[in-house]
């Protein structure tokens, strides 16, 4: 077994804080941090992946409307424990080309593209994460034979919990957070034969 570099040890017998991040660059890009402990994304990310975050980011920046910014992989601040990494996320804030992280009462939408190594925090642990941060809107994407699947939920305001608004194939049709219409097909094509 070898030693782990001296970076990796957490600062302080309770573990790693949100503000930790911003100070570790030796840090693997897309370091997340769940209730005090970083988080690797162990494996690398699929082509599928890329492509469908890359085109789900471009299509909801064109339909946003003046005044909201879509990111991705950006970190939100949930709590002094808890800086999780979307792939992508909407967001009410300005701006701002230093930013390393979002507040989530200026996140209006995040979505998860489920992998591998992420299915269980993506389907669960975001999922709740998110809600209890009191964001509105949740997506996950699944690949469906290379097909994108977006479920989608909303918050449920009297119980602080998402419920689950739809699951789209084909076309993503929302009223919410904005007026959007993606044709999922197209963002990701399918294999040749």
């Amino acid at each position: 077994m070898t030693t782990l570099p001296g970076w990796m040890r957490p600062p302080r017998a309770e573990g790693w804080f949100a503000e930790d991040l911003d100070r570790l660059p030796e840090a693997p890009r897309h370091t997340e941090l769940i209730d005090g402990a970083l988080v690797f994304r162990t494996t690398p990310q699929r082509s599928w992946h890329g492509r469908l975050v890359t085109g789900l980011t471009v299509e909801l920046a064109r339909q946003a409307p003046v005044g909201i910014e879509v990111e991705r992989e950006m970190t939100i601040r949930l709590d002094a424990r808890n800086r999780p990494e979307p792939d992508l996320l909407v967001t009410t804030a300005p701006f701002d080309p230093d930013r390393t992280w979002y507040e989530p009462q200026d996140v209006l939408l995040v979505a998860e593209v489920v992998s591998p190594e992420s299915t269980h925090r993506d389907r669960t642990v975001k999922l709740r994460k998110y809600a209890d941060a009191g964001i509105q809107h949740y997506w996950y994407v699944e690949d469906e034979d290379s097909s994108a699947v977006v479920h989608v939920y909303e918050l449920d305001g009297p119980t602080g919990v998402y419920a689950p608004a739809g699951i789209f194939r084909g076309t993503l049709q929302r009223p919410v957070p904005f007026e959007i219409s993606v044709d999922l097909d197209r963002l990701t094509p399918r294999r040749s034969r």
